[in-house]
């Protein structure tokens, strides 16, 4: 029997967790039930239109991620959830949130069919503006978000109820991506990627309060970012802390190097106040930190991941709104 965990032996290694997290325009969260197969949309209760229209998405490339989720209570209840996360242009502070409440998952792929067409589909839900934390427990895909995720899950219920966050809903998904990292979550509408997350620094992220060096062991990256720019925005995180949060962000690579080893970023934030601040940073290939690994517990490949370090970061432009009283 295998017993290798490739969560346990990327923590043994000491790999930087950072620059993984996945680039997409648009989430499409829908609520089925588990169990869940390895290949997601082949598990039982996903109706065969909905897989067709996934195979469709995937083979025309489109920068759209499906992911089924599930709750404790997604089992018992007689509607189904259908989130739609679109990413923001320009200045932002991640993705805005459409959800549907259907009366069946048959109806999904129809409705998604229309919002594709750039149609508004019926059934859309006002809701409050709620926080959707991912968890990804696809045990099927790979074993440590088995082994890490359903614990995690389990207790983020707890401590989301403890803080009293009504605003905050907890979801078990389907794989995105770094289970080497279990157990992993996304953060929408921001889509902040964290791992190897315990119940403490969970309630740091929550909350936006406490050490914010924390995010040197359990931040992966922020999704509207390209991945090579992830370490450059948690760089300024931590020189600006959790207010940092608050703020809109724009960011582009604007030279690289034939090779990649060194790239020339540029990233805009905006405060609240409005004031804007604009950054270069000169990001260089990071040998220390380059390493290879084996990524999932199912392969015994090694694949060479590449991490950057910042070697310079300046201030290039600042508009600062200042109130007088």
């Amino acid at each position: 029997m295998n017993s290798f965990f490739c969560a346990d032996d990327s923590r043994k290694t000491g790999e930087d967790l950072i620059g993984s997290a996945t680039n997409y325009q648009t989430y499409i969260l829908v609520e089925c039930p588990p169990p869940w197969t390895a290949e997601a949309f082949n598990s039982k209760w996903v109706p065969k239109n909905l897989k067709i229209l996934v195979e469709e998405v995937q083979r025309a490339k489109l920068p759209i991620r499906f992911l089924l989720i599930a709750n404790d209570s997604s089992h018992k209840v007689n509607y189904t959830t259908l989130l739609i996360y679109q990413k923001q242009e320009g200045l932002n502070n991640g993705y805005l949130k459409q959800e549907f409440k259907l009366e069946n998952i048959e109806q999904v792929a129809a409705v998604v069919q229309k919002w594709l067409w750039g149609l508004t589909p019926n059934y859309e839900v006002e809701t409050s503006a709620t926080r959707d934390i991912l968890v990804c427990t696809h045990g099927s895909h790979d074993k440590c978000c088995a082994r890490y995720g359903n614990p995690f899950y389990f207790h983020a219920t707890s401590t989301i109820a403890d803080l009293y966050l009504d605003d905050v809903r907890v979801w078990k998904s389907t794989h995105f991506g770094g289970h080497r990292f279990a157990p992993t979550i996304i953060d929408l509408p921001e889509g902040r990627y964290y791992g190897r997350l315990d119940q403490d620094d969970f309630k740091s992220i929550l909350t936006r309060t406490g050490d914010i060096q924390i995010l040197n062991k359990v931040y992966r990256g922020w999704g509207v970012l390209p991945p090579a720019m992830q370490i450059l925005e948690r760089e300024l995180i931590l020189r600006h802390g959790w207010d940092w949060f608050n703020c809109k962000v724009v960011g582009k690579i604007l030279e690289q190097s034939l090779d990649n080893n060194a790239m020339r970023a540029e990233l805009t934030l905006e405060k609240p106040c409005g004031s804007i601040y604009t950054y270069q940073a000169k990001l260089i290939k990071d040998e220390k930190n380059t390493q290879e690994i084996r990524s999932s517990c199912n392969t015994t490949q090694k694949s060479v991941i590449i991490k950057y370090t910042v070697a310079s970061l300046w201030l290039t432009s600042s508009k600062v709104i200042t109130y007088s009283a």
